[in-house]
């Protein structure tokens, strides 16, 4: 295990940004109405493929860790009256978008998706599959809550078209579970994984967590090595952002039950070590993959990419996000779903595509996005070529390379005249090498989660 030194803890526990896109949200603006978006989706090509995100906002119940864009319905009834929504804006956007090659990535996130029943997430995705185009080979993704799952859910998926389903494990531990909320024993999440493969899906992944309140290195151990007993293909390990001024639920998580940075550091390092016992790889800063996996494969050609989803192997260049806070991607663009469910329908109703903030991204935003990108995938990132690469001067980016080179005399990166390397162990620490090449930095430390 690499020690945490007390210059590292201070990198560790800095508030910044995930990278998911560049510019991040924060930098978005008020949208007044839809006529910018429909501008921008002019810039998207007959040879484009899609891929398409689904945000289903409800949850059978709040787990108190949760920092989603999700409440529960207390009932089917707003669940019902929100698909009535969703399917009046796939066809807004199906309206909307000029000729393209069809979808390659279907994502249905949350929330839970398994807050719908069968027949109208059967339903759904046909919906979809039609309006969009689905493409021969088309991964369709679902995320998953276990503790809820149904098992007759479970084993249609596999019929109704979903490829590869997600489970938010994040913890076998029984009082860790109290403690937010998310009670399932190791037996149902067994259960869950056996009924998705007995109806089709293969392609398990999982998602576990350590700053939980009640985690020690020793109890993320044991539930690691619990989950990977269940062989998922891949896993990916999230810290807990603490942040009840944001969400009001997690005040019930007492500070005393929280671990330190170095406690952070301690049990992610624990959780990798048992991964790497196991033969899987490292994806990036939080995502490990079999050897044979798809992810894997990417990683290794330097073709992985990195969206709202977190780390993919979806090479689209546009993402239509649709659902309430649901972000789109465009070629030279960003736009976000209102948040508000009421806000969203109203917008809907008016035949608008529901944009609430938006941003249109410059050549500076873009080149800087490459360089992230393969810094947050890679670990590594040719800054001159990059800057080639985008017709601009090879040493457009010195100033962040400059900005770089303060950190590694910590350790955190190796310089080579504009080749920056992240060494593996230091791999947890990529978005604070990310951050020197972000010239839109806002200072939100009630916003951002730690890097660690």
């Amino acid at each position: 295990m690499t020690p945490l030194s007390d210059r590292l803890l201070g990198h560790a526990t800095r508030a910044l940004p995930r990278y998911t896109s560049y510019p991040t949200a924060l930098a978005f603006q008020p949208a007044t109405d839809d006529a910018d978006l429909r501008r921008w989706l002019g810039d998207i090509q007959s040879h484009d493929t899609l891929s398409i995100y689904v945000h289903i906002p409800f949850c059978e119940r709040l787990c108190w860790y949760c920092g989603c864009h999700t409440s529960v319905p207390n009932g089917y009834a707003r669940v019902a009256r929100f698909l009535d929504q969703l399917k009046r804006e796939i066809d807004l956007w199906g309206d909307a978008l000029p000729a393209h090659a069809g979808t390659a990535h279907l994502h249905f996130g949350g929330g839970s998706p398994n807050s719908l029943n069968t027949d109208d997430f059967t339903g759904l995705l046909a919906l979809l599959a039609g309006r969009f185009r689905l493409r021969p080979g088309a991964e369709v993704a679902v995320e998953l809550d276990p503790g809820t799952l149904d098992g007759d859910f479970a084993r249609g998926l596999g019929a109704a078209g979903v490829t590869r389903a997600s489970l938010g494990v994040q913890t076998f531990d029984l009082e860790v579970q109290r403690l937010v909320n998310r009670i399932q024993p190791s037996e149902q999440v067994a259960t869950a994984v056996q009924a998705l493969r007995g109806g089709g899906i293969d392609a398990i992944n999982f998602d576990m967590m350590y700053g939980l309140p009640g985690q020690t290195p020793e109890n993320v151990t044991a539930s690691m090595e619990t989950a990977l007993t269940l062989e998922p293909d891949r896993v990916a390990l999230f810290g807990y952002a603490h942040v009840p001024w944001m969400k009001k639920h997690q005040a019930v998580i007492r500070d005393a039950d929280l671990a330190d940075g170095s406690g952070r550091w301690t049990q992610a390092e624990a959780a990798e070590a048992v991964l790497a016992a196991h033969g899987y790889v490292r994806i990036g800063m939080d995502h490990y993959a079999r050897p044979g996996d798809s992810m894997a494969a990417r990683l290794a050609e330097g073709s992985l990419h990195r969206n709202f989803q977190g780390y993919t192997d979806d090479p689209s260049a546009v993402l239509i996000g649709l659902g309430p806070s649901a972000i789109s991607s465009l070629p030279y663009a960003y736009a976000q779903n209102r948040l508000r469910v009421d806000d969203w329908t109203a917008d809907i109703a008016a035949g608008q595509l529901p944009v609430g903030r938006q941003l249109e991204t410059t050549s500076d935003d873009r080149l800087r996005r490459a360089v992230i990108e393969r810094l947050m995938c890679d670990l590594q990132v040719d800054v001159g070529a990059v800057c080639l690469d985008h017709g601009r001067e090879v040493s457009a980016l010195d100033p962040a390379i400059k900005a770089a080179r303060a950190l590694q005399a910590d350790g955190l990166c190796r310089i080579d005249g504009r080749r920056l390397r992240i060494p593996h162990a230091m791999g947890r620490l990529v978005r604070v090498v990310a951050a020197c090449f972000d010239n839109r930095s806002i200072t939100a430390p009630k916003r951002h989660s730690a890097a660690v």
